[in-house]
């Protein structure tokens, strides 16, 4: 395999059945292992999702896809994979002249993580070889912004799998080769059109920002990135004892199983990001940063705005802390509307301050624990 653009490319192989004694996974095993030497070869990692093991319900988000905003976690996570993916193939199979219900349900889910990202079929089945399923489904995915390609692979299961396996030919195993080869063509063409495909791409108070969910390979900058920010924080308040310093890339990766992060790039670059969860009726905000060339710049403002914005329904309030001489933090949260709430359990030496949702009393801000 050959190609002018090596930038590496992350295809993600779908699995969609999730019915007892399915073929999908010796299927998608098979296609992984047939590709795997030229998609090294050529910059491709190709993960695997199998829709058994993300175990979607049926579609439970009361907010649009379009919209971006999820409520439920096995949607973020969904949202994260898909994402992060430049490409897709889908092993599916055909049940009464079409796609399974499964696969159908996951399209749905998301909307902006899947537009101008081209899709491949390998189908599976009796008489058509599951070319029906693929058809229906490429209905569906050009509706979503999608691009099929036009090399496919079909196997019929009579003529192709034996004892629960793939019978491998040559001809078949070139048909997934050129499949892949082709997928990487085409992903590499539209890649100038997914520079604003996320949920939460917005433009900023700068010209070329952007902001999105982080995603696990965003880490190792967010690190950089943390610690050059809070290098200011110690000198203001004096020491070096800050959880954000003392922090590794393993304690902020951990950290995404329990707190939601965004990250805001000016022209691919990491620049800012805040992280936050609901806790006890509080939307818990925290590790609100800027790239001290940057500031002065109205991003925190604009990114402390956003996150406000993303706090579930049965939040009633917001709360954040700082370093108690952290002067020019205290007044930039002041100024958005928050107050101090000196409570027996603020940590030494920090601030907290809170500010009600909107829509909600004063009366309604309760004050939780919990350093952020």
């Amino acid at each position: 395999m050959s190609s002018n653009d090596s930038t590496p490319l992350q295809v993600l192989v779908i699995t969609a059945s999730t019915r007892p004694g399915r073929l999908g996974p010796a299927i998608t095993d098979w296609f992984v292992r047939t590709v795997r030497s030229d998609a090294a070869s050529d910059a491709i990692t190709v993960d695997v999702a199998d829709l058994a093991d993300i175990a979607l319900p049926l579609l439970d988000e009361p907010e649009h896809p379009a919209s971006g905003s999820y409520r439920h976690e096995h949607t973020r996570r969904w949202s994260r994979t898909v994402a992060a993916a430049d490409a897709f193939v889908v092993v599916t199979p055909e049940y009464n002249f079409g796609m399974p219900a499964v696969l159908k349900n996951a399209f749905d889910f998301l909307y902006h993580e899947w537009a101008w990202k081209p899709v491949a079929f390998v189908s599976y089945g009796n008489t058509s070889a599951g070319t029906r399923s693929a058809q229906m489904a490429k209905q569906v995915v050009t509706t979503l912004r999608m691009m099929p390609i036009g090399a496919t692979v079909a196997l019929r299961i009579a003529d192709s799998v034996h004892a629960g396996q793939v019978a491998g030919s040559a001809a078949l195993d070139d048909a997934a080769r050129a499949l892949l080869i082709e997928l990487s063509r085409v992903a590499r063409a539209l890649r100038p059109l997914r520079g604003g495909n996320d949920p939460t791409d917005v433009d900023g108070p700068v010209a070329g920002l952007t902001l999105r969910e982080a995603r696990p390979d965003d880490m190792a900058e967010l690190l950089v990135l943390q610690r050059c920010c809070w290098v200011q924080e110690a000198i203001a308040n004096d020491t070096l004892d800050l959880a954000p310093l003392r922090e590794n890339l393993a304690d902020l990766r951990a950290s995404m199983a329990t707190w939601r992060w965004w990250c805001v790039r000016h022209d691919g670059r990491l620049v800012a990001a805040v992280r936050a969860r609901a806790h006890q009726g509080a939307w818990l905000i925290g590790r609100l940063m800027v790239a001290p060339d940057q500031a002065g710049n109205g991003i925190g403002s604009w990114l402390l705005s956003y996150v406000e914005g993303q706090a579930p329904g049965e939040t009633t309030h917001c709360t954040l802390f700082t370093g108690h001489r952290s002067t020019r933090n205290i007044g930039l949260y002041e100024r958005a509307g928050y107050t101090r709430a000196a409570t027996d359990d603020t940590p030494p030496d920090s601030v907290r301050l809170t500010k009600p949702r909107s829509g909600q009393p004063t009366g309604a801000v309760h004050h939780d624990a919990g350093v952020v």
